[in-house]
């Protein structure tokens, strides 16, 4: 039997319909055969198959391995009504992103669902009634927006990157922290080392052995200053180039022209991939600056009008609008006379921030949905 689904309104109806005349959105449970919900974990997963309706085909439990895979896809293909089926999983990207992978090769069509929250565990709580909860979730979603999974390949590759990257970036924090806590608890020369940022110079100072006379020996638990460095400048870190290097070519081959784009570097191109995805998670660029958290929050009362900063959304998402912002806040001719105009309309510059991260939101969802691959 022949898996997928057809997410067009108004399959095996007539072309015009009273419901799609007053303008009704079709939900998917009007479009499918059936659903199949699943509750993954670590070692096992609970999958049951579900009408339109809300009514329970079967279920089964099948472990969390390739056996299991196949296990499920007969069972499907053994159960399915019909050949327009749904499968909703939870963890897409954690437990069961071997499921996924396995349903989306077979031909399924497969969402992400969101766990349960509280409100809907009134029955109480086990696998089964997880997985018939994520079905019911499925079929209430809209037909035409799928909440699909994250993408592999070079979107996946991308945020990896960006991991091991950031992984660094905490490591050379430590290192110079620790750094600074030795020269503070040495001489007058170490603590004024310790004073203002790490430059060459002055880095140099540090790893050089302090001149000592031959007869002078050092005191006993004062810290050596080149010791816990081993010659080595905590800036900087072989791989952090190799990463760089990287991050281009793959942001050059996702979304060609994102890095022409004034202030975007490659670690903030690649994070804006990695968050946008693909094309459909985010439906509209306010959507984008929302999961970004550059959306303004309405802060009016009374006759003061005003919006301020959304503290929520992606924070990495939000730190790379930040950098490019801090950027064109240099150099960019163009933000320059924004700049001039809203603080001549009495606007501080912590609002006018906000505002240019919109606006940068706005650009980079554009690019990304003109530009990007369908691949990524």
């Amino acid at each position: 039997m022949p898996f997928g689904v057809s997410t067009q309104a108004g399959v095996d109806r007539d072309p015009v319909s009273w419901k799609e005349f007053r303008g009704h959105m079709a939900m998917l449970a009007e479009v499918v055969d059936a659903v199949i919900g699943g509750d993954t974990h670590r070692d096992t997963h609970a999958l049951e198959m579900t009408t339109p309706v809300g009514a329970t085909i079967t279920t089964i439990t099948i472990s969390n391995d390739d056996a299991g895979f196949v296990e499920a896809l007969a069972w499907i293909a053994e159960h399915a009504p019909g050949p327009r089926l749904v499968v909703g999983l939870e963890g897409t990207r954690s437990y069961g992103i071997g499921l996924a992978r396995a349903a989306a090769a077979a031909g399924l069509s497969v969402v992400e669902v969101e766990r349960p929250r509280r409100v809907a565990r009134r029955r109480g709580k086990s696998d089964p009634l997880d997985a018939h909860l994520a079905a019911v979730q499925v079929l209430a979603l809209p037909a035409d927006r799928l909440p699909t999974p994250r993408a592999d390949g070079d979107r996946e590759a991308l945020r990896i990157l960006l991991g091991a990257r950031a992984e660094l970036s905490t490591s050379r924090t430590k290192q110079i922290n620790r750094l600074r806590a030795l020269l503070l608890a040495g001489d007058d020369t170490d603590r004024d080392l310790a004073r203002g940022a790490l430059t060459d110079k002055r880095l140099a100072a540090i790893l050089s052995p302090p001149r000592q006379h031959p007869r002078q020996r050092r005191r006993r638990g004062t810290p050596s200053r080149d010791t816990p460095l081993d010659g080595r400048d905590p800036r900087r870190h072989p791989a952090a180039g190799n990463h760089k290097r990287q991050l281009t070519e793959l942001v050059t081959t996702v979304a060609p022209g994102l890095l022409e784009k004034v202030g975007v570097g490659p670690v903030s191109a690649a994070q804006a991939i990695v968050s946008w995805s693909h094309r459909g998670r985010c439906r509209t660029e306010a959507a984008f600056a929302a999961l970004a958290g550059a959306s303004p929050i309405p802060a009016s009362s009374g006759r003061t009008t005003r919006h301020r900063l959304n503290r929520g959304g992606d924070r990495h998402l939000n730190r790379a609008l930040h950098d490019i912002v801090k950027t064109r806040w240099r150099v960019c001719p163009r933000t320059h006379h924004y700049i001039a105009r809203r603080r001549a309309a009495g606007r501080n510059d912590r609002e006018i921030r906000r505002s240019l991260k919109r606006y940068v939101a706005r650009e980079l969802f554009r690019t990304l949905n003109a530009t990007a691959l369908d691949n990524t």
